[in-house]
């Protein structure tokens, strides 16, 4: 791992390709899992804030989860996560006519009708971070069997998963933070 200020980085991140390819996967990652996304308090807000906004993007199956029981909930470890749809699909997940899953917070944003793109742990993925006691957090690279699709694009285009998440790296972070973990990056694939 690495370390830049308070945030540790897995040489993953730096090595391995990936990209999203929504075609092959359908977005199944806002379907499968234990449990919804995990989300933070200020996300919770933000979410509050915008819900008449985002509900119209949702189906109806998730905004009756979210009338009925709200939209999070702790997950076993006690953390918030969001909702999902009988233990399936995240109740904001929404899906097209051709079959794949997309964010109805997300696309509340694109339409402008939203400030919250969505949550981080979403924005991030594959990414995770885990919060250490220090103040410190670690990102790791998740493999899921799922985004095999996604690893062999990555591996096709040549982006490495920083690359690929440099947006919201940059959101997390700071765009000064991102560029030393370019700088450090290309140090250490030369």
């Amino acid at each position: 791992m690495i370390q830049i200020d308070n945030v540790l980085v897995s040489l993953e991140i730096l090595q391995e390709e990936f990209v999203c390819n929504l075609g092959a996967c359908k977005g199944i990652c806002c379907v499968e899992g234990d449990y919804g996304a995990p989300i933070t308090q200020d996300e919770i807000e933000a979410i509050k804030r915008n819900y008449t906004s985002i509900k119209e993007f949702m189906d109806d199956n998730g905004r009756k989860v979210v009338e009925n029981n709200n939209f999070y909930e702790l997950d076993i470890d006690e953390e918030l996560v969001t909702q999902c749809v009988e233990g399936k699909e995240c109740v904001f997940a929404t899906q097209s006519s051709q079959g794949i899953y997309s964010c109805a917070i997300e696309l509340a944003y694109q339409q402008k009708k939203s400030d919250f793109r969505k949550p981080i742990s979403c924005y991030l993925y594959p990414i995770r971070v885990q919060k250490l006691s220090n103040g410190v957090d670690a990102l790791n690279y998740d493999r899921w069997s799922i985004c095999g699709d996604a690893c062999t694009l990555g591996s096709k285009l040549k982006v490495k998963v920083y690359e690929f998440l440099k947006e919201p790296l940059i959101e997390a972070y700071g765009l000064e933070w991102y560029i030393e973990l370019d700088k450090i990056a290309k140090e250490f694939t030369a």
